[in-house]
C-alpha cells in the first residue's frame, strides 16, 4: 500500500454498469499500484454461479487476491448489512498488510451498505414473509410490487419489480417499522471512517456496451450456462429434498437459463430475453451510480489501454507521485467532479 497523509487510508472503488469493463479495470490497477480487489457484485458471493456471473476464473485473476466470492450457497440467504460486515473486516485486512483495497463492482445497496452504513431495522418476520409470499402466489408479483409502490414510492423506484427478495423485504420493514424503508435507509448509520475514497465510474458508449452485452450473453449460453443452472437446481433439490429453485437462481441468465430447462421458452427465446433484461439491467446501473456522489467519470470501457491510462493519471496526480515507480500519496480530501 502507498504511504499515506494524516490518520485515514486510501480506498479505490471502481462503478459502472454490466460489461463495463469494471474488472479489468480493477486488475490494471491492482498490478500498478500493489492492490487486492474486493467483490461487489451480489451474485459473485455465491458458490457455484460462475458463469452467468461473470466471475472470474483464478487462472485470470493475475496472482491478484480477490475477496468476498464464492461466499455461501445459493439457498442461502445474504443480505446487504452481511455484506457491509464482511467487506469491512476484508478492507481493514488488507490495509494491515499495506495493500491497497479495489473495490469493484455493479451493486449499488452493496456499496452503499459498506461506505454509509445501513439503518437498524427491524428483524425478519418469517411469519410475515410468508404471509407476503402466499400473497404474490395468490395474486401475481405485480400485486406486491403495486402495494410498495403505494406504501413506500421512492424504494419502489430503485427495486426492480421481479426482485422478490428485496420487495418482501422492504415491505417487511415498512409493515413492522411503520414507515418506509427508503426514509429508514436515507438515515444510514456507521459510515466507514479511517479511509479517504477514491469513486472512478465508467462510463461507455450505450450502443457499444449494448452491443457487448448481446455477445456476453450469448457467450455464457455457450459456455454452459444451462448445464450451470442445471446443476445448482439439482443441488438444491437434493438438499431440500424436493425441487426447489434458490433464490439466488432469480439472477440475470440464470432466471431465462431455467424457464428454459423448465420448458417455457425455447433456446433462442431465454438468449434474446436475457439480453433484453440485462441491457434494461445496466441502465438502472447507470442511473444509481449518477446519484453517488464524489464519482469520477471516464468515457469508454475499463479494457481500453487509453483508459485504464487516464485513471492511473488521474490517480498519481491526485496522489502526487512524481513517476510510475514512485510510491503514491493520497491527498487529505477526495477530489469532486474532475473532468475525464
Amino acid at each position: 500500500m502507498p504511504p499515506v497523509s494524516g490518520a485515514s487510508l486510501p480506498l479505490v472503488v471502481i462503478v459502472g454498469p454490466t460489461a463495463a469493463g469494471k474488472s479489468a479495470l480493477a486488475l490494471e490497477l491492482g498490478e500498478r499500484l500493489d492492490g487486492e480487489i474486493v467483490n461487489c457484485d451480489s451474485v459473485e458471493v455465491y458458490r457455484g454461479l460462475d458463469i452467468g456471473a461473470a466471475k472470474l476464473a483464478p487462472g485470470e485473476r493475475r496472482g491478484i487476491p480477490h475477496h468476498l466470492l464464492d461466499l455461501v450457497e445459493p439457498g442461502q440467504p445474504f443480505t446487504a448489512g452481511d455484506y457491509m460486515r464482511e467487506a469491512r473486516q476484508v478492507l481493514a485486512s488488507i490495509h494491515a498488510r499495506r495493500k491497497l483495497p479495489i473495490v469493484v463492482g455493479g451493486t449499488g445497496l452493496y456499496l452503499r451498505a459498506l461506505l454509509f452504513g445501513l439503518f437498524e431495522g427491524p428483524a425478519r418476520s418469517e411469519a410475515l414473509r410468508a404471509r407476503l409470499r402466499r400473497s404474490a402466489e395468490k395474486r401475481g408479483r405485480e400485486f406486491l410490487y403495486r402495494l410498495l409502490a403505494r406504501l413506500d414510492p421512492g424504494a419502489s423506484q430503485r427495486i426492480h419489480p421481479r426482485d422478490m427478495q428485496k420487495i418482501i423485504r422492504a415491505l417487511e420493514v415498512c409493515l413492522l417499522a411503520g414507515q418506509p424503508i427508503s426514509r429508514m435507509h436515507a438515515g444510514g448509520r456507521d459510515k466507514l471512517r479511517g479511509v479517504e475514497t477514491f469513486k472512478i465510474g465508467l462510463d461507455p458508449d450505450r450502443t457499444e456496451l449494448y452491443s457487448r452485452i448481446n455477445a456476453r450473453v450469448e457467450r455464457m449460453f455457450a459456455s454452459g450456462l444451462l448445464e450451470e443452472t442445471r446443476t445448482l437446481v439439482e443441488r438444491a433439490a437434493r438438499r431440500a429434498g424436493g425441487e426447489t429453485t434458490p433464490a439466488a437462481l432469480g439472477a440475470l441468465g440464470y432466471r431465462q437459463a431455467a424457464a428454459h430447462l423448465r420448458g417455457q421458452s425455447t433456446l433462442a427465446e431465454a438468449i434474446a430475453e436475457a439480453q433484453t433484461a440485462t441491457r434494461r439491467y445496466a441502465k438502472r446501473q447507470s442511473t444509481w451510480f449518477r446519484r453517488e456522489p464524489d464519482v469520477t467519470w471516464f468515457r469508454g470501457f475499463g479494457d481500453d489501454p487509453q483508459v485504464q491510462a487516464r485513471v492511473l493519471g488521474w490517480l498519481r496526480r491526485l496522489w502526487a507521485a512524481p513517476s510510475d515507480d514512485t510510491p503514491v500519496a493520497p491527498p487529505t480530501r477526495p477530489p469532486k467532479g474532475e473532468p475525464a
